[in-house]
């Protein structure tokens, strides 16, 4: 964690020297000005760490300010510094064009205060946007055949949501909007996989009540995240038990002859030293007599195992956001390749990764709207079911 730390002010307090350095050189400050927005720029890098303080010490109110002012200003300032920095590389291919003889090309290059206020004016424009964004839950429907499904039964509607991050940010009327979403689907069965959770929980009563108002009729079911683990993983146990999911840590749960789910714990736990970590081929490992049984995967980050494939029929997972703000789709796109939207894989199976239905951070969305994934099995020769409006 110190470590985690340490990056994260080298980072975030790097980014706000950059930003420092545009605003410096545009509108030259005075030293009082100076001290005023060197001041600012510290409280807003270290505001994270504040948030956290003042939670944990019950004030709540300047807890929910400093959450929305800091979170809020720190997309701005990553979109800002993104933005600047493709203008300055826009600015270096065209002084190398002149370099290189081209004639013409000094008028592409903006001079002077445009180098901070037209990267300014489309951060703004753009966190805007997101922000907006953030707040447009929509389902998101595939529609995928079986022939596992009982006699009789020709549709079975799971909807899952991931990476909900319920705490300051994620709340009242954002929640309210995602079970609308989940209701109006009228799912079987809700699943969360992951990172439902998040920051400081004891204030999270009422978003937990209106979680449990949510009465699929095949149940709930869930997995931990790495943001349960972070936030404190007995109360978030507790907690996501208390909205009316079974929490499948390491374990199979058959829904009558109709489905079968397992659920897997986020790695976060075993390396923090917790309890023996199982794996999904383990936890798949002897069912061959039930391989008729349609059997549903449950794991929050989107990394298939090669022992498993074959011994489940989907898979169910979160965690990147989809990069939830352009350009970190291109850094989160690298790590997992598995990224986001369905995948068909070896032996059968199937991935589908969420783009997450809340926020992490920033309170906004860019490239990356926000999702209640409705997942419709279907018998493979029977009639499809028109998918939800």
């Amino acid at each position: 964690m110190t470590l985690f730390f340490l990056f994260y002010l080298l980072l975030y307090g790097g980014i706000h020297l950059y930003v420092f350095y545009k605003l410096q050189a545009a509108y030259p400050l005075s030293f009082p000005a100076k001290t005023i927005v060197i001041g600012a720029f510290a409280s807003m890098v270290i505001s994270p760490v504040m948030v956290r303080l003042l939670e944990r010490h019950g004030y709540e109110l300047p807890a929910n300010t400093f959450a929305h002012v800091g979170y809020l200003w720190m997309g701005l300032v990553f979109v800002f510094f993104s933005t600047s920095i493709l203008l300055d590389l826009w600015r270096l291919a065209m002084h190398f064009g002149t370099w290189l003889g081209a004639a013409g090309l000094h008028g592409w290059m903006p001079q002077g205060r445009m180098r901070l206020l037209l990267p300014l004016v489309v951060s703004l424009l753009l966190t805007g946007y997101g922000y907006a964004a953030a707040l447009r839950v929509a389902p998101e429907t595939i529609t995928l055949e079986t022939d596992k499904l009982p006699h009789g039964m020709s549709r079975l509607r799971i909807v899952q949501i991931s990476d909900v991050h319920l705490g300051l940010i994620v709340s009242g009327e954002r929640l309210e909007r995602i079970c609308r979403v989940i209701e109006e689907a009228n799912p079987d069965i809700l699943v969360s996989t992951g990172d439902l959770l998040d920051g400081q929980l004891d204030g999270l009563a009422s978003s937990v009540e209106r979680l449990k108002r949510i009465q699929p009729r095949f149940g709930k079911v869930a997995v931990t995240g790495n943001h349960e683990y972070y936030a404190g993983i007995e109360q978030c146990v507790q907690l996501t038990q208390a909205a009316g999911f079974r929490l499948l840590r390491g374990e199979r749960f058959d829904v009558g002859d109709i489905v079968r789910f397992v659920g897997v714990d986020d790695i976060t736990g075993y390396r923090g030293g917790g309890s023996e970590f199982l794996t999904e081929a383990r936890l798949l490992a002897g069912m061959e007599n039930r391989r008729d049984m349609l059997t549903i995967l449950l794991k929050h980050r989107p990394v298939v195992s090669k022992e498993a494939l074959g011994g489940f029929d989907l898979q169910l997972s979160g965690h990147t956001h989809a990069g939830q703000i352009l350009p970190f789709s291109l850094i989160t796109r690298l790590y997992f390749p598995y990224h986001r939207g369905l995948y068909h894989l070896q032996n059968g199976s199937a991935l589908y990764v969420s783009r997450g239905t809340g926020t992490w951070g920033p309170p906004i969305r860019i490239g990356s709207d926000p999702e209640v994934t409705i997942i419709d099995f279907v018998q493979r020769d029977g009639t499809r079911i028109p998918p939800a409006s």
